[in-house]
């Protein structure tokens, strides 16, 4: 069997814009790449609503990536292969993080694979995009006009760091999008496609 683990925030957790819980099995894209793989893979879910790279949240604990990361890797070795999909929270004015400093938190991330999963294969994902009016008092203030543009940015910069690391890749927003709902999380839609296209990509590496 080969052990696959997810790494992510609200979206890898699958969180609805609705803001009324989580999707359930076979919604969520984590699940769907589990069905599609079928019996001999085992997919382990570690999506976390809030969870950055390396910021400490001072609204809620425990949602610094790299503090965690370490004790969930050595849990769950060994590995076959890592997907890490991070950086939306990174994007909150709280932080006042440029692109390139949150490319930094996922070479923290992607280090942290190297010392304790070296065998693993590892596959990034730069997030989807902020919706253009996220930052609104209805939507989430913790965002600011100027988040969206990091946001953006960060595919530019992740795709950068996996071509130096000679890692894969995969964009997000090629498949999915925000919801309307929130301007910040996937829809069905959006999980059912991100799910088949992590797919795609999870056998072309295994």
């Amino acid at each position: 069997m080969k052990n696959i683990l997810c790494f992510g925030d609200s979206n890898t957790y699958g969180y609805k814009p609705d803001k009324t819980g989580r999707y359930p099995w076979g919604v969520r894209w984590t699940s769907i790449l589990t069905e599609r793989l079928g019996k001999e893979y085992n997919v382990v879910e570690e999506g976390l609503c809030g969870r950055t790279t390396i910021f400490d949240d001072p609204l809620r604990s425990g949602r610094n990536g790299s503090e965690s990361f370490p004790a969930i890797l050595e849990s769950h070795r060994p590995l076959d292969l890592i997907i890490i999909m991070l950086g939306t929270n990174d994007c909150k004015t709280v932080y006042g993080a440029a692109p390139g400093v949150i490319g930094k938190g996922i070479e923290t991330l992607l280090n942290q694979c190297e010392q304790y999963s070296p065998d693993s294969k590892v596959l990034l994902i730069s997030p989807i995009y902020l919706g253009d009016k996220v930052y609104r008092e209805e939507y989430d203030v913790e965002f600011s006009e100027e988040s969206i543009g990091v946001s953006i940015e960060l595919e530019r910069v992740y795709e950068r760091i996996a071509r130096e690391r000679n890692i894969y890749f995969l964009r997000a927003q090629d498949y999915a999008s925000c919801s309307q709902v929130d301007q910040e999380h996937m829809d069905e839609k959006g999980h059912n496609s991100l799910g088949e296209a992590v797919y795609q990509c999870v056998k072309d590496i295994l």
